[in-house]
């Protein structure tokens, strides 16, 4: 296969929109001009500690830290010496003034029903559930599993862990009982929580009978609480099982919170990569407070009277950041919804957001893709006035989904917030501060104050403006994961050992004369053509900008003269067919949108793209399929596994 032998990335798209923030948002933000910006971000490169021991101090601590970094490449302490606790900080510190009575968290339920739990109640909830887990057994250390549906006990649950200072890990209800327990018995889970099921798309996830049948492959599980969601009969084993509503409902609302170490383990969230057994990512409490505190602050303005809507699951770390720890730390009203966003019908986010009068609403660019391709009709009837801002996250959005998401869901009035960050950074890294940056459909914009981001080549050196190259972070930051659960070399190896002395993404990305970052994608998402790398974002994003196309996903298949051959699987829009014509003109468009080395080999039209139940596309499948590969490893992840069989009979 030919290589660019500087091992760079070519990068081919062109986007010349930019938007300016509306006078009026930034008169009334937390940071209101790109002068302050700029000001802040050179406080924070003069001296990174001074900066970020000022972020820290927004949180409440029992015992002031004595040191802000210790760092033994490349393995970081933050806020050394002193403690504080999560659920303190998310809970206590509220009820003493306005807040007490204020929602903290707003939740529906796919069928229709709803609750609104205050901070004062939301207290009193996590403080029986931790009341709970003591009788259990659960002591400070222990690990405890949590796989449920997006219901308010699953917030509750985490803050129950956090306020006895047991560890918890969370496992996306969508995934299979094998995953299940690979998870489980990596973390060496004490207890896992559950549901008898979830609501999915009207019908029953069945989330305790997948808890049973993975843990005959687990041996540390002492205790099984199950909460009754929709009421179906399940086995309830003897001795083990206990109903959440009869174990907690008879406990103390009061529960004390232990005053636990800044670097005391607070959650291991589990990520999978293509190959090897998932990594157990472990964050503590100071660091992660305060990178998810601050990031609330900065990217979304939030503002005493927002209603804030992040639509990701608690199962991965966007509910983690930005459901759980960063709004009810910042004092937010969060609005949490269980089910699917077609359930009954296609406009079910537009009447949540109508209903309880959402301001900023953070969502997945997949999502956004969807709802181009349900229609602009589902929109236009429901009110959408509350919104000023939106966000989105967990990929490279395409520009021309950015310009819909702004022009349908916003109005051409509210700010868009396009955000980087990992698993592995706990918190928002690169991303547009409203009031002040400028946007460009597609780019992240600018690293956030403290965040030491560039775009270097495998051996570390910076490349020029609009070169493509390798996604790196300089410096330590708060919220970045401390270590893999148990595999201190496999942190350092995955993480460290890349590129020299700095954190590597993974990404692959470029910056642009104005110190823009624009994402490229994975760097395992890179077809080489001739020996040129081309990211694999950026021809799906001229392929979705031509009229007829809904969704796109790239890959690379093994071609003997070209190295790669660009094979693009395309949903066109309104559930029209395609055909040898439509073929013709979007290989066309792409030539036009970026140029002929991207002209795709291979255009298979599809009903749908296979996916993993949080919306991200499975590359990886497609790679496989467009190689001919019957061998496709591991597919728990995948939501539609008749998507993929349906791709394998039409490539038959």
């Amino acid at each position: 296969m030919a290589t660019n032998p500087s091992g760079q990335i070519d990068s081919v798209l062109t986007e010349v929109r930019k938007f300016e923030p509306p006078a009026e948002f930034s008169s009334k933000a937390w940071v209101k001009s790109l002068a302050e910006h700029q000001a802040l971000c050179k406080r924070a490169d003069d001296d990174p500690e001074a900066f970020w021991a000022e972020c820290a101090r927004n949180l409440d601590w029992f015992k002031p830290f004595d040191k802000v970094l210790e760092w033994k490449f490349p393995f970081a302490k933050w806020f050394v010496g002193g403690s504080l606790n999560a659920s303190y900080n998310c809970l206590d510190r509220h009820l003493k003034g306005g807040r007490r009575n204020k929602a903290a968290i707003i939740w529906e339920g796919e069928p229709g029903d709803s609750r609104v739990l205050t901070y004062q109640m939301l207290a009193d909830e996590v403080g029986r559930a931790a009341n709970a887990l003591r009788e259990l057994g659960v002591q400070e250390g222990d690990r405890v599993a949590i796989y449920m549906p997006l219901v308010p006990e699953a917030a509750i649950a985490m803050l129950a862990c956090a306020r006895i200072g047991a560890v918890h890990s969370v496992v996306f209800g969508g995934f299979s009982a094998e995953a299940l327990a690979d998870r489980i018995n990596d973390a060496e889970a004490k207890v896992c929580i559950t549901a008898d099921a979830g609501w999915r798309r009207g019908a029953h996830v069945e989330l305790k009978n997948n808890v049973d049948e993975a843990l005959k492959r687990c041996s540390t599980i002492q205790k099984v609480v199950v909460l009754k969601r929709v009421g179906n009969k399940v086995s309830m084993r003897s001795g083990r099982d206990v109903w959440w509503d009869e174990l907690v409902a008879r406990q103390s609302p009061k529960c004390p919170p232990a005053q636990l170490d800044s670097e005391h383990m607070l959650y291991t969230l589990y990520t999978s990569g293509t190959t090897g057994k998932p990594k157990g990512v472990v964050h503590t409490i100071g660091g992660y407070l305060t990178h998810t505190l601050m990031t609330m602050k900065w990217v979304f303005d939030l503002k005493e009277e927002d209603t804030f809507w992040c639509t990701a699951d608690i199962g991965w770390v966007t509910g983690h950041s930005y459901t759980v720890y960063g709004p009810l730390a910042a004092g937010a009203t969060a609005v949490m919804y269980e089910g699917a966003p077609n359930f009954p019908h296609e406009d079910r986010f537009w009447r949540i957001i109508e209903k309880y009068g959402v301001t900023i609403f953070y969502t997945a660019p997949t999502a956004i893709r969807t709802f181009i391709k349900w229609g602009d009709s589902w929109v236009k009837d429901r009110d959408l006035s509350s919104l000023r801002l939106l966000g989105t996250v967990g990929e490279p959005i395409n520009p021309e989904a950015w310009i819909w998401y702004r022009r349908v869901i916003g109005g051409d009035r509210c700010p868009i917030v396009d955000t980087w960050w990992q698993t592995e950074t706990g918190g928002i890294m690169i991303a547009p501060v409203p009031g002040a940056i400028a946007t460009k459909p597609g780019s992240a914009t600018r690293p956030l104050p403290g965040v030491a981001a560039e775009v270097v080549t495998h051996d570390g050196k910076s490349v020029a403006a609009n070169q493509g190259g390798l996604l790196v972070i300089k410096r330590p930051w708060p919220g970045m994961l401390r270590t893999v659960f148990r595999d201190p070399e496999r942190y350092r190896q995955q993480y460290f050992s890349q590129i020299d002395g700095v954190y590597f993404t993974g990404d692959g990305a470029r910056r642009d004369e104005d110190g823009y970052f624009w994402i490229m994608g994975r760097v395992d998402d890179v077809v080489n053509v001739s020996g040129h790398r081309l990211g694999t974002m950026e021809v799906e994003s001229a392929l979705v900008s031509h009229t007829s196309v809904a969704e796109a996903a790239v890959v690379g298949r093994p071609d003997e003269m070209k190295g790669q051959g660009v094979v693009a699987f395309v949903t066109l829009e309104g559930g029209r067919n395609g055909n040898d014509q439509l073929k013709q003109e979007l290989r066309a468009h792409v030539v036009k949108e970026i140029g002929a080395l991207a002209r795709p080999d291979e255009i298979r039209f599809t009903d749908a793209l296979p996916k993993t139940r949080s919306g991200k596309i499975m590359r990886r499948l497609l790679r496989q399929i467009a190689s001919g590969d019957q061998t496709l490893g591991d597919t728990t992840t995948l939501e539609d596994l008749s998507v993929l069989a349906k791709l394998r009979d039409d490539e038959e």
